[in-house]
């Protein structure tokens, strides 16, 4: 019967008093928020503690949600927010993507990681070129990827115009585009 529950069922669930009803929420969205986090921070546990905040900010604000739009593009706004507010307060340094350094950073982290297994899987060489861009970047890709969000919805979500929202899902995919090639090449070069 969970699965039955709309997102604005288990909402009214939760403002009516029902406190355990919000857990549906987070069990519904955890890994959504988990992996918008961990694009932004770069780093496991500080995408755990960016996804908890952004939990508990939903649950404190709940009552603002207006229900004009979905449910998912106030809750990724949130996380945006969340993590945005996160890297200012711990001053994470964010590669260029013309840093001459970041081919370095990008070998070896494919050193450190089992790549007999994962080499050969596009998601894993997706996911490593994904992490390698801007956070801006990153987020836009996985919204509109893999959280299926609309360019109007990636707006709300990141605060700017739909036009501006498109622009950047552009410029994203021309990087992510380098970045696999870059990946790849390097590949094909260990490979030969």
């Amino acid at each position: 019967m969970q699965q039955e529950l709309t997102d604005i069922a288990i909402i009214d669930a939760v403002l009516a008093g029902d406190q355990q009803a919000y857990a549906l929420l987070v069990k519904r969205y955890q890994r959504y928020v988990f992996t918008l986090a961990l694009r932004f921070t770069k780093s496991r546990e500080d995408a755990e503690e960016v996804a908890q905040d952004c939990f508990v900010k939903a649950f404190k604000y709940l009552s603002g949600y207006e229900r004009k739009g979905k449910f998912t593009t106030w809750l990724y706004r949130i996380v945006y927010t969340t993590a945005m507010t996160y890297l200012r307060k711990k001053q994470v340094d964010v590669l260029s993507i013309d840093d001459e350094n970041h081919q370095n950073v990008l070998d070896s982290h494919q050193a450190s990681t089992d790549l007999n297994t994962e080499r050969k899987s596009r998601d894993y060489y997706l996911n490593l070129a994904i992490e390698s861009l801007l956070p801006d970047y990153a987020s836009i890709i996985t919204l509109f990827y893999k959280g299926e969000q609309s360019l109007e919805e990636i707006a709300q979500i990141m605060g700017i115009e739909a036009n501006t929202a498109k622009v950047k899902l552009h410029r994203a995919r021309g990087r992510l585009k380098i970045k696999l090639e870059q990946l790849l090449k390097s590949e094909a070069e260990d490979l030969i």
